[in-house]
């Protein structure tokens, strides 16, 4: 498996005071995903959970629905210099009767840290099908707990301690208990890794929980906690106009800014429970 930090010298400049000295750095390294031999996508990610990523991003694309689609997932042919395998590429063999993905949906280009749904070849094949829709789902959270989940997440951010250059999504019950947490370089692929994480353990569809993401809310992290039947989304800065569309849409909760004691809530608020409310008027 390959190394999840490395070191580099850099020049440490503060004030007039001029170091040198060693850093520690997040890596990120290509990971090319295939079913049946044959390329399906490469992303850009910090190593590691390969296999529950891949598992989530096929969840996400609407590939499988569950672990039982899978038969194999293994890693093959890449290889450095030295001959040595790199774990960078993984060939996924769907069970007997699960379709192949349609080829006019395969991403064209390699997917960078910062984006999960680039090299779409048609817009609308993003908007994908869940097979766990939200609709007449009962969770609820209170807003206290909800609150006390970013603080959870990032107190469990091992590598980012000591690298200060990865994302986190971490899967809660509505009690507030942390179930699952993975880092990653990019946002998409730490949501994936938890989806994976879940799918493996046979928990999907996972209604009664919440994703909580340590950035903004992008279209692509909505949508992927939508196809694993996540009904309550929080992320610590802001949604895109798109994902709060689309969790309208779809009938998940999503909050935004959920830092302290506060949070803005952007569509099905009825499942975030405030004590004791007091409502005031848009002014």
């Amino acid at each position: 498996m390959g190394r999840v930090t490395a070191r580099t010298p850099v020049v440490r400049i503060s004030g007039d005071r001029v170091v040198k000295r060693p850093d520690t750095l997040a890596v990120e390294e290509p990971l090319e995903m295939r079913i049946g031999g044959r390329v399906l996508a490469v992303t850009m990610r910090t190593p590691g959970n390969d296999v529950d990523l891949v598992h989530g991003f096929l969840l996400s694309e609407g590939i499988i629905g569950s672990r039982d689609d899978v038969s194999v997932v293994r890693y093959c042919d890449g290889v450095d210099e030295s001959g040595a395998n790199t774990y960078n590429v993984l060939d996924v063999a769907l069970a007997p009767g699960v379709p192949l993905p349609d080829p006019s949906t395969d991403r064209n280009t390699v997917i960078s840290s910062a984006c999960g749904v680039c090299g779409k070849t048609s817009l609308d094949a993003v908007r994908t099908t869940t097979r766990h829709p939200l609709v007449g789902d009962q969770a609820s959270v209170t807003s206290t707990v909800l609150s006390s989940m970013p603080d959870t997440l990032r107190a469990s951010q091992r590598i980012f301690d000591s690298t200060g250059g990865l994302h986190a999504a971490g899967l809660f019950t509505t009690s507030g208990e942390l179930l699952v947490l993975r880092e990653d370089v990019g946002r998409h692929n730490a949501v994936d890794k938890v989806i994976g994480w879940a799918l493996a353990a046979g928990r999907v569809p996972l209604y009664d929980t919440v994703l909580i993401v340590s950035g903004r809310a992008s279209f692509e992290l909505v949508q992927k906690a939508v196809m694993a039947g996540i009904p309550i989304l929080g992320a610590v800065s802001a949604p895109s106009s798109l994902a709060a569309e689309l969790a309208q849409e779809s009938g998940l909760t999503l909050a935004g800014f959920v830092r302290g004691d506060s949070m803005n809530v952007y569509s099905h608020p009825h499942r975030v429970v405030v004590r004791s409310a007091v409502r005031e008027g848009a002014r």
